[in-house]
């Protein structure tokens, strides 16, 4: 583990939006002196049973390991919306930490969730609550977004107390907009401040 505690940033993304916001988080998270991101992902699961992804991605952030989240003081976690769920590749993740789980490995760190849907009403809150289950079951302590973050109240796009968002449309556009952009950063900003009072 570094000398700075480190926060974990751990997304999935297909289209490169839920990436987007994932670097968003981490710039609101490295804004906070004393704290600095790691950004890992999870290989895509594949319906044949025979395939492999190569140990190390291509590109992007490196593939998460169960030590990411131990060494970590607190987790960001990203998915797209899949009918209203994180997509599979997460969930398959997120169901072999059953041995963190069993030693309380991530019990009383702070977590929170970002997501991205194409369209508005795409199951963006479903996908986030869904998200905030298996870290719960963790003993992880949930942040979200409060309301006196003023572009909660004027966001016309992604965006809610549960989380960061967005609404990448139907053409799958991973732009992010200028709001969505805020609440990411603030999103990112809070949860390592919270982490770095829970962890001293």
């Amino acid at each position: 583990m570094t000398s700075t505690p480190e926060i974990l940033v751990l997304y999935y993304s297909q289209h490169g939006a839920t990436r987007n916001l994932a670097q968003l988080i981490a710039q609101g998270i490295d804004s906070v002196p004393g704290v600095q991101a790691r950004i890992r992902t999870v290989p895509k699961v594949s319906s044949v049973c025979e395939a492999t992804a190569p140990d190390v991605p291509d590109r992007g952030a490196p593939y998460c390991e169960n030590r990411d989240l131990e060494e970590c003081i607190g987790l960001a976690l990203g998915s797209p919306t899949r009918f209203g769920n994180m997509a599979a590749a997460l969930k398959y993740f997120l169901d072999g930490t059953g041995p963190l789980w069993l030693s309380g490995a991530l019990s009383g760190k702070p977590a929170t969730v970002f997501t991205s849907t194409a369209s508005q009403h795409g199951g963006q809150e479903s996908t986030l609550l869904s998200m905030m289950l298996p870290l719960m079951h963790h003993g992880m302590l949930i942040v979200g977004i409060p309301y006196t973050e003023s572009e909660l109240n004027k966001t016309r796009e992604g965006g809610s107390p549960y989380g960061a968002s967005h609404v990448a449309g139907s053409k799958d556009d991973p732009t992010i907009t200028l709001s969505e952009r805020t609440l990411a950063i603030a999103q990112g900003k809070r949860l390592a401040e919270i982490a770095l009072k829970l962890s001293t």
